[in-house]
């Protein structure tokens, strides 16, 4: 049961993560402050996106996952998994992507703009 809920929490908190990405910079119109762990945020999926590395949310979900006794994530990872080919196909991934780019830009120029 606690394997499960292991796997259960690293899931939903991948999911805030990935909710955070999309608006955080948005949030910090409001909050100031938050730039600073939205940038984290963004640094850490460039960094996954662009050279590979394993997400920590990825590795606890499986680890909680295989101690529960269900199936294992695919080796490509929880956004193979839960959204690519889910929320949108496949082979839009490179169009999500930009768009993403342009969302969070779009969210640092409206906070520069407003900045005092």
């Amino acid at each position: 049961m606690m394997y499960r809920l292991v796997a259960d929490l690293a899931m939903v908190v991948h999911f805030a993560f990935l909710a955070y990405l999309a608006v955080g910079g948005f949030l910090a119109w409001r909050w100031r402050r938050a730039i600073w762990a939205h940038v984290a945020v963004v640094c850490w999926a460039l960094l996954s996106v662009l050279a590979g590395v394993d997400c920590p949310l990825t590795v606890l979900e499986d680890w909680g996952r295989r101690g529960a006794g269900l199936p294992a994530l695919p080796p490509s990872g929880f956004i193979d998994h839960y959204i690519e080919g889910v929320i949108y196909p496949e082979q839009y991934t490179d169009v999500v992507r930009a768009a993403l780019a342009a969302v969070i830009a779009l969210s640092y120029g409206g906070y520069l703009l407003r900045r005092p």
